[in-house]
């Protein structure tokens, strides 16, 4: 396996001593309610208000600020102290934050994974279980009596639709102007965007080239719902939709026109190996030899961070238990090999784009 060098010192060898690895085994052991701890603590404005009050407060100012029972916050902060979320002085019993509650309050990736995980997660992962064994989303029924999440996304309640959304954007949007400066290298005119999702990026491609046609190809209600949210916006009238069902393989890609870009921006980690491979080698009919596809995925295995990689093989269990039941965070092994099989190979790889987790795999027959 390819691994980063931060990774390859973190995964071929131990980490703790003993005590450290026991402690860590104490808090996996927990992690359900020291997840819950996180969020009500950001919730009940707890952090904010040690954030803004740096001498630290009481339990009881707590109490009064908040209008929780000071039996509520009592529980709270004990929970957080032991999990090194605030700190307090023994001398005066005040609280103050701690480092972890900190990023917990203000890193904008740890918000978007707590709101995903409690808001679209948290249920379905009782049943992770079913969910391996039997290789589909038996996570999902809570929501809904859908095969996977993509055809049920729609109507999904709005606070879950909201964190899925606000989760899905945020790895994504950071990493759109870089891979518009890799795209142009190709002089793009007609580009098309599978699983385009709501447009954001067929957007900033319109924004960012005047002259760009923009085809998103995803399932009829996401078409909806991009249509819904592009109207009106400068731009707008260069982007089309094409309604259908990728993983139906009687469905061939639009040929319309020439696609000078396919463009498949966290998408093929929705699928399975036997779906990606179908629907990579759809992709390479409609390809010439000047054309190209444009693969941007998350690839654990290229992070430069342990906490990257980790968020990333977790994400792969929403896969899992909710999504599909077959689909995962991919490694470059796989992801390599898979591109080969369709008949592809790896023209050449961008690494650390946007906040740094993505890879670009540029791919010609």
């Amino acid at each position: 396996m390819q691994l980063f060098e931060n990774l390859k010192k973190a995964f071929t060898k131990e980490q703790y001593n003993a005590q450290q690895a026991q402690e860590m085994a104490h808090l996996y052991s927990w992690g359900p309610v020291i997840f819950q701890v996180c969020r009500l603590m950001i919730k009940y404005g707890i952090l904010d208000l040690l954030h803004d009050h740096r001498e630290g407060l009481s339990q009881a100012q707590i109490a009064e600020a908040t209008g929780l029972s000071e039996y509520a916050v009592k529980c709270l902060l004990e929970a957080s102290l032991t999990t090194h979320i605030v700190l307090i002085d023994p001398d005066t019993n005040q609280y103050r934050l701690a480092k972890t509650g900190w990023f917990l309050l203000r890193d904008a990736m740890i918000r978007a994974d707590i709101d995903f995980n409690h808001d679209v997660n948290y249920e379905g992962w009782f049943l992770l279980d079913k969910a391996l064994e039997e290789g589909r989303p038996a996570g999902l029924k809570h929501f809904g009596d859908w095969p996977t999440i993509y055809e049920g996304l729609s109507s999904l309640p709005e606070d879950v639709q909201k964190s899925w959304f606000s989760f899905d954007h945020y790895y994504s949007d950071h990493s759109f102007d870089e891979a518009l400066e890799i795209i142009s290298a190709n002089k793009t005119q007609h580009l098309l965007d599978v699983g385009g999702n709501t447009g954001r990026f067929a957007m900033r491609c319109v924004e960012y080239n005047p002259v760009i046609e923009v085809t998103i190809c995803d399932l009829p209600q996401q078409i909806g719902l991009m249509q819904k949210a592009t109207a009106g916006k400068p731009g707008s009238d260069r982007i089309h939709g094409v309604g259908m069902n990728i993983l139906d393989e009687t469905n061939a890609f639009p040929t319309d026109k020439r696609y000078d870009v396919i463009w498949m921006s966290q998408f093929l980690d929705c699928f399975s190996e036997v779906q990606i491979v179908s629907i990579l080698r759809r992709a390479a009919a409609i390809l010439d030899k000047d054309s190209r596809i444009y693969i941007m995925e998350t690839l654990w295995d290229r992070q430069d961070y342990v906490p990257a990689a980790m968020s990333l093989t977790m994400t792969s269990l929403y896969f899992t238990a909710l999504a599909n039941g077959n689909s995962k965070m991919y490694n470059t092994d796989d992801m390599v090999r898979l591109i080969k099989e369709a008949g592809l190979e790896v023209e050449t790889i961008h690494d650390r784009i946007g906040n740094g987790g993505h890879s670009i795999l540029v791919c010609k027959k």
